[in-house]
């Protein structure tokens, strides 16, 4: 059972992918299939459909944030992709104008980070070699079959390599990025396809999963708050859906199933976080929901996978991870610390339900993957000697509490050299998202353990609209709460300031897509607290873009940013924070953005505007003051034809993040030139 979206890829895919046990009809053995992926099924013709949330990606070199899950807006089309003699507007003319205007700008400026930019590309694919131990497709065994992916889809072969086809197979369909629709499709001699269930309502998402014994196979329609859930019976798959529990305002729910009673993770009743429950299969509904496992206070549930006797839930705190096994025969739960380095799990394929043994990954943004196991069977945690590349020691790392606005405490994760002299004269890198529930992304990259080899430190600021607290740290941000995000991430860096962790004109702020409120924010409210700022696909023109409900993804995201054409006190309260709409003249930090010209997520229009209404504003702000040596900051507009908001090749993705640390690089160096009088920063 997951709570969060499987990444791209065979392995991850492989926990979303799963089967029934057989089943026999009068005339013909059948397996079921559920199937729920991010991956393009380029050549595949048995699926169009994919998930349409998007993770942050394993085999590139990593983005500087999590991509946002249910996020962002679709883009206009591009006016120049369109179709032969169709009238040019006004509106289409000053975006083409615009677009050309970056793009010129940017091939200028270009040629000034060829230089580092090769640097540091290749040093990142040096480490990439070094921590990669293996980059061919896995080959998983699951059940009595094999899986393996070729060029986007994913093969299925018996394990005695007889070749073999599945006949009835559930799906998935989506349109204007919203899963709404599952199909069912047979493959036996009378081949039809009849649409199972749809959803009407725009706030929810469709997915499907079946149940870890693959007795069930559940339809899953979720919206940011609510969720409900339909049965399929896997051994009678043509019988009409069962509905579990109806929707109910603010209460979300899965589904999993052991020995005849469903098992179910829900945030029903007080306190509103996540709980596992159980009911009989045939009385599901809530009235009778018996208590079986709830979390500590503050505590992110991180993922659940259940197994015939046991269950296992992965914890963070503040940070810290943990694991609690459940005993479904003692009735007992044990609670292990992982290692305190960790910061990010990874399931190994997709564990069997009777099998002894857990196999999970732990890694860190500096610490590459290393791998532990839980044995039921010796009920402890058993750490794999094995390790081709030993875990790096020379880096050090702190957790810190800064106190925000309202006293309330956010966590900071902190990683430096442990060799490094006077790190308040260090560059820092901050790190920051803050929307959807959605925790920073700490595993495992090679572009940040060069950094921490090059005297960066870096910081991880958990703030409010998250997740790392549990679903109150993500109330709590959201909304009319959005605010408290930005005051969380301005209390943030100036503990580390305080702290000794680098200075202003030593700081830069990292962020991605939602990530880009906060960093907007920022800039405008406390520029003097950063110097450069580097942001992927951001989301910086909330307002205008929720006013648009004609955009796919506008009304369902209504839940995390309000609806600012019913509510005028929304509508107030979002034009108080929106990045576009409070830039004024002042001094900024230099920015660096990456947009997409085929962002479906991100209005690349809303960027464009963002760009020359920020750079009109620093360079007014210059020619009203006359002091000597005063800065005129760097606002670039990177526009990339190829690569999209959750799906970029190795190549792009390299590309990109060489190209930011290397602005970063520039313009800090900057700073150390002017101070230290020629002597440059490393």
């Amino acid at each position: 059972m997951k709570v969060r979206t499987p990444c791209a890829g065979l392995r991850n895919l492989l926990q979303g992918l799963s089967f029934s046990d057989k089943y026999y009809s009068k005339h013909n053995r059948l397996q079921t299939i559920c199937l729920y992926s991010k991956m393009k099924p380029q050549k595949c013709h048995i699926l169009d459909c994919s998930w349409s949330t998007c993770t942050h990606r394993t085999v590139s070199p990593a983005s500087i944030l999590p991509w946002r899950f249910f996020s962002c807006k679709e883009g206009t089309k591009i006016p120049s992709k369109r179709k032969q003699n169709a009238s040019i507007t006004t509106s289409e003319l000053l975006y083409e104008n615009l677009m050309k205007s970056e793009q010129e700008n940017w091939n200028d400026i270009s040629a000034g980070y060829k230089a580092m930019t090769k640097r540091i590309k290749e040093k990142i694919e040096e480490l990439h070699n070094k921590y990669t131990f293996n980059l061919r497709s896995p080959r998983i065994r699951f059940g009595e079959n094999v899986y393996f992916e070729e060029n986007g889809c994913i093969f299925l072969s018996k394990a005695d390599d007889e070749w073999a086809t599945n006949d009835v197979l559930y799906y998935t369909s989506q349109k204007n990025l919203k899963c709404q629709d599952v199909l069912m499709t047979t493959f036996t001699n009378q081949k039809h396809t009849m649409l199972v269930y749809t959803e009407q309502d725009a706030r929810f998402f469709v997915d499907i999963h079946c149940t870890k014994d693959r007795r069930f196979l559940t339809i899953n329609s979720n919206s940011k708050t609510t969720s409900e859930v339909w049965l399929v019976d896997c051994r009678n798959p043509f019988k009409l859906p069962t509905l579990v529990q109806a929707r109910t305002e603010g209460v979300i729910y899965h589904i999993e199933h052991r020995n005849d009673e469903l098992y179910i993770l829900t945030t029903y009743g007080e306190p509103a976080e996540y709980k596992l429950m159980k009911a009989p299969v045939a009385s599901s509904g809530m009235e009778n929901w018996q208590l079986v496992y709830a979390l500590e206070e503050k505590t992110k549930l991180v993922d659940l996978e259940m197994f015939s006797d046991h269950c296992i839930v992965f914890l963070k705190n503040a940070g810290q991870l943990y694991l609690d096994v459940i005993s479904f025969v003692s009735h007992s739960v044990q609670s292990i610390k992982l290692p305190t380095w960790a910061c990010e799990f990874e399931l190994e394929s997709h564990p069997e339900h009777t099998t002894s043994t857990c196999y999970f990954q732990l890694s860190s943004p500096v610490h590459p993957p290393k791998r532990f196991a839980y044995s039921f069977k010796q009920n402890n945690l058993i750490e794999q000697a094995v390790q081709e590349v030993p875990i790096i020691t020379n880096c050090h790392a702190t957790r810190l509490l800064a106190k925000s606005k309202d006293e309330t405490l956010v966590p900071i994760t902190v990683f430096h050299n442990m060799n490094s002299k006077e790190l308040h004269r260090k560059p820092l890198l901050v790190h920051v998202y803050g929307a959807y529930g959605i925790d920073l992304n700490m595993s495992f990259k090679e572009e940040k353990l060069m950094l921490i080899e090059e005297g960066w430190i870096l910081a991880y600021c958990h703030v409010r609209g998250g997740g790392e607290l549990g679903l109150c740290w993500h109330r709590d941000g959201c909304q009319h709460n959005k605010l408290n995000g930005l005051h969380d991430l301005r209390a943030c860096i100036r503990l580390l300031h305080q702290r000794r962790f680098s200075q202003p004109k030593y700081t830069a702020l990292a962020a991605a897509s939602a990530g880009g409120v906060l960093a907007g924010a920022l800039c405008n409210t406390d520029p003097e607290l950063i110097r450069a700022v580097v942001l992927q696909a951001p989301f910086v023109d909330v307002l205008n873009t929720m006013r648009k409900t004609h955009l796919p993804l506008t009304i369902e995201e209504q839940e995390e940013w309000g609806d600012p054409l019913a509510d005028e006190k929304c509508m107030k309260f979002i034009k108080s924070y929106c990045p576009y709409q409070n830039i004024k003249p002042q001094p900024y930090p230099s920015v660096f953005i990456t947009a997409y010209e085929n962002d479906q997520r991100i209005p690349l229009t809303g960027v464009l505007r963002y760009v020359q209404k920020l750079r009109k504003a620093a360079l007014d702000y210059a020619s009203r003051t006359s002091q000597n040596g005063n800065r005129i900051p760097n606002i670039i507009l990177d526009i990339q034809a190829s690569g999209s908001h959750c799906d970029s090749s190795w190549e792009d993705s390299l590309n990109e993040v060489a190209r930011h640390l290397a602005f970063l690089n520039k313009e800090l160096e900057e700073v150390c030139h002017l101070q230290h009088h020629g002597k440059t920063c490393k």
